[in-house]
């Protein structure tokens, strides 16, 4: 009888054992754990006989605090693009939006890279037969990358195939964009190419059904968009210099209606986390902080005395360990500046950069 009963035990346990050997535990993604490289995007500096700017980017190895220019082109053989207008992250890879000159030349697309090698993965034509499209800016919701563009379309790619899925017309000369809740957000600015009465309105899709909503009022102009944690809109609208003056309005994404507006002139929005950041006019180009809770322009966001950002060009916030980086056009010069500050506004370091530097991309090492 103690045999069996042993027996059965035995049974039991390799039963167990067989059973928790089955159970698989869910996938631990990687974590980042230090930040290895910096990917900047360069507009570069706009020729009068091409009628663009030869557009770059410049990498800066962490590790030896060598920057390298031009570097798409050392990696790839070939030209980043003219008018390049936003460089982001998601997942492994960065996409660059390449704007292009106008319709007719049908130069525009999206370049992917590794974000590891910094090489092409897929360079998407923004065009058809007859035209471009003049894509702006891009944003990401589940695994799908959406592209806003001057011709007043919302493009839809997916991530894993990159390839375009849908094209939805939207607005007017759509250019900043940015999700909240479900929905984006994308400004209808005022362009010579894409003349519209719309031109005072941020466009609503619903990214569930890929389908417009509707449009919300606000300045003449609009052209950039950023949100915050809570849900809110900022909108940075230019006026026309004349007679329609600029101002920075408030939407909220509860109600898809403008609830404030602050009236100041503005070069550049941006909001991260809870930061918000503010680049004044070419008449008063200050590089200040943005209260996000209540709209107000508040002080000036460098601290330390030892950092001369002489034109103040973009942000960037490194997400894993909150360093901001600041964008310097150094007076518009043929090379740029890239400074990395502490999130209370003091000088950690800065690299030389390809002209006009604006936005950055992280490579990080992972545990």
């Amino acid at each position: 009888m103690m045999n069996k009963l042993k027996l059965f035990a035995f049974a039991g346990a390799l039963l167990t054992f067989s059973a928790c050997k089955k159970e698989k535990l869910p996938a631990i993604d990687p974590q980042p754990n230090a930040t290895t490289g910096v990917y900047v995007l360069c507009e570069g500096l706009y020729s009068v006989t091409t009628g663009s700017s030869a557009s770059s980017i410049t990498y800066f190895d962490m590790s030896t605090s060598i920057p390298q220019t031009d570097y798409f082109k050392k990696q790839n053989g070939i030209e980043l693009g003219v008018n390049a207008n936003d460089l982001k992250q998601y997942g492994s890879k960065m996409y660059c939006v390449i704007t292009g000159t106008k319709p007719e030349d049908k130069n525009s697309y999206v370049e992917v890279m590794s974000i590891a090698t910094g090489k092409s993965l897929k360079r998407i034509p923004f065009s058809d037969g007859s035209k471009g499209f003049l894509p702006r800016t891009v944003t990401f919701y589940k695994n799908k990358a959406y592209v806003v563009g001057f011709d007043g379309y919302v493009s839809k790619i997916d991530t894993a195939g990159l390839t375009i899925e849908s094209r939805i017309a939207v607005g007017g000369a759509l250019d900043g964009s940015t999700i909240v809740n479900g929905k984006l957000y994308a400004a209808n600015s005022n362009h010579p190419y894409y003349p519209n009465p719309n031109n005072s309105s941020v466009s609503v899709v619903d990214l569930s059904t890929f389908t417009k909503l509707g449009d919300i009022a606000v300045g003449f102009n609009p052209t950039r968009v950023a949100a915050t944690a809570s849900g809110d809109i900022y909108v940075l609208t230019k006026g026309n210099y004349v007679d329609i003056p600029a101002s920075l309005d408030k939407i909220s994404s509860v109600t898809d209606k403008k609830i404030g507006s602050n009236p100041v002139s503005l070069e550049y929005l941006n909001v991260t986390g809870t930061k918000g950041f503010v680049i004044g006019d070419y008449l008063d180009p200050y590089f200040k902080t943005l209260n996000i809770t209540t709209g107000a322009i508040e002080t000036n966001f460098v601290t330390d005395p030892t950092a001369v950002v002489s034109t103040p060009y973009g942000v960037t916030v490194n997400g894993l360990d909150n360093n901001v980086f600041v964008a310097d056009a150094n007076n518009y010069g043929t090379e740029g500046k890239l400074f990395c500050f502490s999130l209370d506004g003091k000088k950690r370091f800065w690299f030389a950069t390809g002209a006009l530097p604006q936005s950055a991309v992280f490579k990080y090492s992972y545990k």
